[in-house]
C-alpha cells in the first residue's frame, strides 16, 4: 500500500452536501401532517424521492467516467431514522441497532446480523439501472448509503437543526458510529467519491433508482423507484475558466461521499481528501475560534496583539537556536523524550478540580508502508504509518497556550469545566512550539503523544522524532460514548493551531473524536535503515509524560504488529490483521 499525503484541511466529506431542488419535490409533505402524526410506532415513515426529473452530468476527457449523483434522497417523517453501529472490541463483529419510539419513549431495536460489515454505511442500499435512448440496459449497480443530515430539510416546518452527524466514518479502527436522518430532513442516497465512476459515452439516458428489497422490508419503505433523465456531456479542463469553475464547484463538489475521511494534518491518514470546492482558506485573523464544550460554550483564546507581530523575527531566532538547525523543534533533530515513571508536576501547580475529565486512548497504527520519510536520502529506509489518539470522554480535552513577549515557546495549560460548561480550574501541562516547516506552519502541543518501534520482546528499538501535535477532530472514532459531540467544530487545521504571531492558542479534542497523523513528513517516520528484519510492534502512546489529567491512564497505549523484511534500500513490511481488522 502506498500512503499519499492528502490536503491539510480535514472537513468530512459529505453525501448530498447540497439540498438544491429538494424543496421543489416535497410540497406534498407540508399538507401531510396527519400522516406524519400517525407514522408507525416502530419507526419513521421513510420515502425515496427525486429532487428533479432530469440532470446533466459531465464526463471529463482527462478523467473519463461519470459520477452518478442523480439527486435522489431518503426522507424521514413522523420520527427520525436513528441507527447506532458499534463493536465491543476489534475481536467482535460490527453490529447495528435502530432507535424507535413507542408511546413517545425511545427503544432499541437490534437489526439482523450481517446488516452492516463496517461503519461506512448500509451496503447495497440503492439499486441503479441505466438504459440508453433505445431502452437497452447499459448499467446496473448498487451503492452504499450513509444516513446523515448533510442534505437539509425538505419542508419549512421541519426541525431547524439535526442532531445527527453529517457523515459516516471510514477509519478501519472506528469503534462506534451514529447515523441518522432527522424527521422532515433528507439524506442523499449518492455514495460520493467512495463510488466508482461509470464509463458512459455522451448522450441521453434514463436512470431508475430504487431501494434494495431487504432494506424495504427492514424499514418499511415503499417499492417506488425514482426515474431520472440523464444527459451526459463531455468537456475538457482546457475549455476555459468557466468550465474549470464548473469542474471545481459543480459536479466534483458533489463527490463527497457520506463518510468522514481520515485525512488530516499534512497527510493525516490516507483516504479521500476534500474536493477543490470543499477546501476552505485558512484562518488568517490572528485569533482563535470559539469551541463548544458540549455542555456549554467556551470562550475563544484572545487574538494576537501588535507587539507580538513585532517580535516574530526574534521568536523565530529563538526557535532556530533551540532546534539547532533552524527548521523547527519537531524536524527529527531530537527524539521524543524517554518515558518517565513519574509525571513531573510543576511547582505551584493549582489543584485539579473533581470534575469530568477526558480519557485519551490510542488506536492501533494503520496506513503502514515503507517510504523515504520525506527525506529523499538515497539508501535510507523509513517506516511510515498513521496514528490516531482519541478522546473517550466524558469531557473535552482543552489545552490553551500562552506566550510571553518575545518567547519562542508558549506555556500550555489544561482547562476543566463543570457539567454546565463553566470553567472551574486549570493546570500547567507542558508547552507549545511553532513549527515553520511546509506542511505544518502552526503551533504544536508537545505533550500529547509519542511513537515507538518495539522489538518482538516489546523493548524499544527506535523512538520517533515526532513529539508535538496540533490537535483537531479528524475522525469520528466512537460517537456512542457518553457526551460524544456529533458536531465537533475544529475538524481541520483552519480552525485550530494558530499562526506565527499568535499570542495564545486553544487546541481542543472533543469527546468521541480522534486526531490522525500520517507519519510521512521529515522527522515523522521511523528510520529503519539499520534495523534488522523481524517482528516488531508500532506503539502509539497517548499522554506519554502523564502531564494531562485524565479519567484513566492505563489505556493510553496501542500496539500494532508488523514484520520487516527485504534488503537495505529495498525494505518491505508485512502487516498482519489486528484481530478482525484486516487493514494495513
Amino acid at each position: 500500500m502506498t500512503t499519499t499525503r492528502t490536503t491539510r484541511l480535514r472537513r468530512p466529506l459529505l453525501a448530498g452536501a447540497t439540498a438544491v431542488a429538494v424543496m421543489a419535490v416535497t410540497a406534498g409533505f407540508i399538507t401531510a401532517t396527519s400522516e406524519r402524526a400517525t407514522a408507525a410506532a416502530s419507526g419513521p415513515k421513510l420515502s425515496l424521492i427525486a429532487a428533479t426529473d432530469a440532470v446533466t452530468l459531465t464526463s471529463w476527457k482527462e478523467e473519463p467516467g461519470v459520477y452518478l449523483d442523480l439527486g435522489t434522497y431518503l426522507t424521514a417523517e413522523g420520527t427520525p431514522l436513528e441507527l447506532k453501529v458499534t463493536r465491543k472490541s476489534y475481536k467482535d463483529p460490527v453490529t447495528i441497532s435502530q432507535t424507535v419510539y413507542e408511546g413517545g419513549k425511545a427503544k432499541v431495536k437490534t437489526l439482523p446480523v450481517g446488516t452492516v460489515k463496517d461503519f461506512s454505511g448500509l451496503p447495497g442500499f440503492a439499486e441503479i439501472t441505466v438504459t440508453d435512448s433505445t431502452g437497452r440496459k447499459v448499467l446496473g449497480k448498487s451503492e452504499s448509503f450513509c444516513p446523515n443530515n448533510a442534505s437539509g430539510r425538505v419542508r419549512p416546518d421541519a426541525p431547524a437543526t439535526s442532531k445527527y452527524p453529517e457523515s459516516c466514518p471510514t477509519n478501519a479502527f472506528t469503534l462506534g458510529s451514529v447515523w441518522g436522518v432527522e424527521k422532515g430532513w433528507a439524506a442523499n442516497t449518492y455514495g460520493g467519491s467512495y463510488t466508482t465512476p461509470v464509463k458512459l459515452p455522451a448522450g441521453t439516458y434514463t436512470a431508475k433508482v430504487g431501494v434494495a428489497k431487504k432494506y424495504r422490508d427492514l424499514f418499511g419503505i415503499a417499492d417506488k423507484p425514482a426515474t431520472v433523465k440523464v444527459t451526459i456531456v463531455e468537456r475538457s479542463w482546457e475549455d476555459g475558466p468557466g468550465v474549470a469553475a464548473l469542474r471545481q464547484d459543480g459536479e466534483h463538489a458533489g463527490h463527497g461521499g457520506g463518510h468522514q475521511a481520515p485525512s488530516g494534518h499534512a497527510g493525516h491518514g490516507p483516504g479521500h481528501g476534500p474536493t477543490p470546492a470543499q477546501v476552505a482558506a485558512p484562518d488568517t485573523s490572528g485569533g482563535s475560534p470559539s469551541y463548544n464544550v458540549g455542555h456549554g460554550p467556551l470562550k475563544a483564546a484572545p487574538p494576537a496583539v501588535p507587539w507580538a507581530v513585532k517580535k516574530q523575527q526574534a521568536a523565530r531566532a529563538d526557535m532556530q537556536t533551540a532546534a539547532g538547525d533552524g527548521t523547527g523543534r519537531t524536524d527529527g533533530s531530537r527524539q521524543a523524550p524517554a518515558l518517565s515513571p513519574q509525571s513531573k508536576r510543576p511547582t505551584g501547580t493549582p489543584s485539579v478540580p473533581n470534575v469530568p475529565r477526558p480519557d485519551l486512548r490510542s488506536l492501533p497504527a494503520y496506513g503502514i508502508t515503507i517510504s523515504d520519510g520525506g527525506q529523499n536520502v538515497p539508501g535510507k529506509d523509513y517506516l511510515a504509518f498513521s496514528a490516531n489518539v482519541w478522546n473517550a470522554g466524558p469531557a473535552q480535552l482543552v489545552v490553551d497556550g500562552f506566550r510571553s513577549p518575545g518567547k519562542a515557546l508558549m506555556d500550555a495549560y489544561q482547562y476543566f469545566y463543570d457539567a454546565n460548561g463553566k470553567q472551574v480550574g486549570y493546570t500547567p501541562t507542558g508547552t507549545m512550539e511553532w513549527d515553520p516547516r511546509p506542511g505544518h506552519v502552526h503551533w504544536h502541543f508537545t505533550d500529547f503523544a509519542s511513537y515507538r518501534l518495539l522489538k518482538a520482546d516489546q523493548k524499544e528499538a527506535v523512538r520517533s522524532g515526532k513529539e508535538a501535535f496540533c490537535l483537531a477532530n479528524t475522525d469520528a472514532v466512537d460517537y456512542t460514548v457518553k457526551n460524544a459531540n456529533w458536531h465537533p467544530f475544529n475538524t481541520d487545521l483552519s480552525t485550530a493551531c494558530g499562526q506565527e504571531n499568535s499570542i495564545s492558542v486553544r487546541e481542543v479534542l472533543d469527546v468521541g473524536s480522534g486526531d490522525t497523523y500520517t507519519q510521512d513528513l521529515p522527522g515523522q517516520s521511523f528510520d529503519i535503515t539499520d534495523v534488522p528484519n523481524g517482528t516488531y510492534y508500532i506503539q502509539v502512546l497517548a499522554n506519554p509524560a502523564k502531564r494531562l489529567k485524565e479519567t484513566n491512564l492505563d489505556n493510553n497505549s496501542a500496539l500494532r504488529k508488523i514484520v520487516l523484511g527485504g534488503t537495505k534500500g529495498q525494505r518491505t513490511v508485512t502487516v498482519p490483521a489486528h484481530d478482525l481488522v484486516n487493514a494495513n
